[in-house]
């Protein structure tokens, strides 16, 4: 994903840079949502502590989850908004309907140690 922002950022400031006057505005406003998105990317993080999964991204989402309220870990590409660097993401299903998509870099390991935590969680894996 974040090669994706990045082309999209930058080919949108090339033609800003090659105009005249260069259209500084625009060049800033694309620096500033860059390292906001860098920041966010940067700052995201999946904290289990105890019997607590607390999910934190930047300084606009902090979550805290029981972990014996997880019901469910699916795999998932789902592309919806959510604190995820990565499509390739984990699903967590808790309480009675709600879920949150996340993507930790070591998904087994993650999953392992939430059913550690909680050995009635069912995970579903995709199918390859």
């Amino acid at each position: 994903m974040s090669v994706f922002i990045a082309v999209v950022l930058i080919g949108s400031s090339i033609p800003m840079l090659l105009d005249q006057p260069v259209l500084w505005i625009g060049i800033a406003v694309n620096a500033v949502v860059g390292l906001f998105i860098g920041y966010t990317f940067t700052n995201l993080r999946y904290i289990i502590d105890g019997d607590t999964l607390s999910i934190r991204c930047g300084f606009l989402y902090k979550k805290s989850i029981p972990i014996h309220a997880i019901k469910r870990v699916e795999e998932s590409r789902s592309p919806l908004s959510s604190p995820a660097a990565s499509l390739d993401r984990l699903e967590i299903i808790y309480n009675k309907f709600d879920s949150i998509l996340i993507s930790p870099k070591e998904k087994q390991a993650f999953i392992d140690e939430l059913v550690k935590e909680n050995p009635d969680i069912v995970v579903l894996y995709r199918k390859k």
